[in-house]
């Protein structure tokens, strides 16, 4: 045959609509049908021979080309191809079933318990600082029984406290901790929960669950629909913004349920300022500046304490005992500690006495509902979620102001708190243990990962769902893959909550699963070595953060101890090292300056060496910047260094189109730009000055840096263009 006519043939067949058509019939999507095309098409050209009736089918096709009655037709190949994608796509043979095991379109029927009994449901909607948590939990605290259901560890540790306070037992129940009222471990009948443990098998008279908005949320949204659609409650109180409203009175609407919406305001003024900080020199005490970044609160706090004063750090991945902590200085009008300086980790779970809310960023990278990372404004929601912690009520502070760092950003934080807040659309789902394992017993020879990519590609859901990203759950499956252990353990080792961004985290539940597929007991003497326990307080910042990676681990241990209690046997042991650990953390937080300091002196002389070779002119603007800040001022350290994500962030529309990557590559930007950002030497002040040169040198076609007033209008026009 004719290798040519063979191709032209193949290339015909994979064009016919009507051999789509059939493929869809079939089970092949667009995307399963191009697959099964390219490894058919690479079976046929590359096989030194074929089967006989295949053989005879491509030789009339191609023999007949042009006749006026050929005898073969290219559609007389799709039985061939049938076969062919079968035995690379096994799920083609019983796609009925995993089709039906797939349907998400009626999430209310998987929790019969609920639907056997009439539930009311109470939409308590309002902003930040308006009350609404506070009246149903004390619908909480009157009932026989109740569940209280939180985002955050923080928020469920702050309700059991709360509760017991007020002579109600109350157990709280995270995913590494079960702590009970009583003394003899019996269950209380109320209980304060992360809202990934609540129970919907258990009848309780009153429910709450917390920021029902976050039901959208790509990673973590299917938590509230399951406990919205499956706790058995006889009253549900639902918090959070009203922009979630309709979607929950859509979904109740579903189960027969209806909703009654209870409104509320503000209870103390809140006020966004016309002027912007302009310069850490004009803090005043209650103020937190808001930062979306570790490297920026580094940066940030060592020019706060540069300047005689003394400030709190806050940020996500800091242990909740030290955030407590820190927020305990923060609120001691005894304690000389009058600054905040945070992420946007006080946006929830923490009770903070603030004036003034100072944006350093309007920025943030994102992640979208398709797992993609993003970098663009702050949405509306978070903002205003934000900028409401300030004048809490019952502090001391009656009233709130915000403001932002920069001038330039002002007006662009007045349009997104004026902008109202999108209606929530759709509820998150997720897969569970039961459904992958029916997956499995129709798929046997499939990986994890590959289960959950047919699972979700097969999917069925109505406009009021969505099913959740899945990446973090893909990558720990991958990681694991290559070790024995049965379905049901590994979906739980792949559902632990971590950052797979660690890598010492990542490699330790590698390890955990290894030594658990041998049976072998992770013991507290295997953690220990394994952690090179007991450790010092840090020295520099790259040693904070490793601390923060190892009471991750110690997490993660308590988290699986509590799954799996006689791999992991010594829950009690690692919660007491954890706590040392913790404090251990708080004093590295307390003297966070000091470790950005030596940090900076470490990276001092590698940042010299290439600067005097790559930057001739960055000496010169150096000792402009030390001119104008002081000579011990971290602004005299700017380089003119531009990192991609920095273009990303002032401008996110022109970050897509990439038309200057490879003059930023010869600007060098390379492993410089990178420590620099690491290491906090670069500032948002300065990565803004850094972008408006940028900007002046393409406009002039030189590598001069602009005046003042041009670098002003290059900020007026970046404005204008992400406006």
């Amino acid at each position: 045959l004719s290798t040519g006519e063979v191709l032209k043939t193949l290339n015909k067949f994979y064009k016919r609509k009507e051999i789509q058509r059939l493929g869809a019939e079939n089970g092949l999507d667009a995307r399963l049908f191009h697959q099964a095309f390219i490894s058919f098409r690479k079976y046929i050209m590359e096989s030194s021979s074929v089967s006989a009736d295949l053989h005879i089918i491509l030789n009339d096709i191609c023999c007949d080309a042009g006749k006026v009655c050929p005898v073969g037709h290219v559609d007389d190949l799709f039985p061939f191809f049938l076969r062919h994608a079968k035995q690379i796509f096994p799920m083609l043979d019983c796609m009925d079933d995993l089709r039906k095991i797939s349907d998400l379109r009626l999430p209310p029927n998987w929790y019969p318990d609920a639907r056997a009994i009439q539930r009311k449901i109470i939409f308590h909607a309002g902003p930040t600082n308006s009350g609404k948590t506070h009246h149903a939990i004390q619908r909480f605290l009157s009932a026989k029984s109740g569940i209280y259901c939180g985002p955050l560890k923080l928020l469920a540790h702050e309700i059991f406290q709360k509760t017991n306070d007020a002579n109600v037992p109350c157990d709280l129940v995270t995913g590494e901790e079960r702590v009970y009222a009583s003394e003899d471990a019996r269950q209380a009948p109320h209980i304060a929960c992360t809202i990934e443990m609540c129970s919907t098998n258990t009848p309780y008279e009153v429910a709450v669950i917390d920021e029902i908005q976050m039901i959208r949320d790509p990673a973590r949204g299917w938590a509230w629909t399951r406990a919205l659609l499956g706790l058995c409650a006889e009253e549900i109180h639902v918090c959070g913004e009203a922009a979630a409203v309709d979607l929950v009175t859509e979904l109740m609407y579903t189960t027969g349920e209806e909703v009654e919406v209870r409104n509320y305001e503000r209870l103390t003024p809140l006020t966004v300022l016309d002027y912007a900080l302009e310069s850490l020199d004009n803090l005043r005490p209650g103020d937190c500046i808001v930062c979306f970044s570790k490297n920026d609160i580094y940066s940030v706090s060592r020019q706060i304490e540069a300047r005689g004063l003394e400030c709190a750090v806050i940020y996500g991945s800091l242990p909740p005992g030290t955030k407590l902590e820190q927020a305990k200085k923060f609120n001691d009008p005894d304690d000389p500690c009058k600054i905040l300086v945070a992420t946007d980790a006080i946006g929830m779970g923490l009770n903070l006495c603030i004036r003034r809310i100072i944006f350093n960023s309007i920025v943030k990278p994102t992640v979208n509902e398709k797992g993609e990372k993003e970098i663009d404004s702050i949405p509306t929601s978070q903002a205003l979620q934000i900028a409401g912690r300030a004048g809490r009520f019952g502090s001391s502070f009656t009233q709130g102001e915000v403001t932002t760092m920069h001038h330039e950003d002002l007006v662009q934080l007045k349009e997104i708190l004026n902008e109202a807040v999108p209606p929530v659309k759709a509820a998150g789902l997720h897969p569970t243990a039961e459904q992958i394992e029916m997956f499995a017993y129709h798929l046997p020879d499939a990986t994890l990962s590959n289960l959950i990519d047919i699972f979700v590609s097969l999917s069925q859901v109505d406009g009021m769902y969505f099913v959740c990203n899945i990446d973090d759950f893909k990558f720990l499956a991958d990681m694991i893959q290559h070790i024995p252990l049965n379905l049901r353990s590994r979906y739980v080792f792949c559902t632990a909550p971590l950052n797979r961004k660690e890598p010492f985290v990542c490699t330790t539940l590698l390890k955990f699963a290894r030594q658990f597929s041998r049976n072998e007991p992770l013991t507290f003497d295997w953690l220990c070595r394994h952690t090179k326990w007991p450790l010092a307080a840090p020295k520099n910042i790259k040693e904070l953060v490793h601390l923060e990676a190892v009471h991750d681990v110690f997490d993660l241990y308590l988290w699986l101890s509590y799954r799996f209690m006689d791999m992991f046997p010594d829950a009690a042991l690692v919660r007491d090292i954890q706590k040392k650990l913790d404090d251990i953390i708080q004093i590295g937080v307390r003297n966070i300056t000091k470790l950005i300091r030596a940090s900076q002196s470490a990276a001092a002389p590698a940042t010299a060496e290439v600067v005097s070779e790559d930057f001739p002119t960055a000496k010169r603007d150096a000792r402009a910047a030390s001119d104008r800040h002081g000579a011990k001022s971290p602004e005299a350290l700017s380089i003119a260094v531009e990192a991609p994500a920095l273009r990303r962030a002032r401008n996110p529309r022109a970050s897509r189109s990439g038309t200057r990557q490879e003059d930023l590559k010869s600007y060098g930007r390379g492993s410089l730009a990178n420590r620099l950002l690491r290491e906090g030497l670069l500032t948002q002040e300065m990565l803004r000055q850094l972008e408006s040169e940028w900007q002046d040198q393409h406009r002039n076609g030189r590598y001069g840096f602009g005046s003042k007033r041009d670098d002003q209008h290059s900020s007026k026009e970046t404005g204008k263009k992400r406006k």
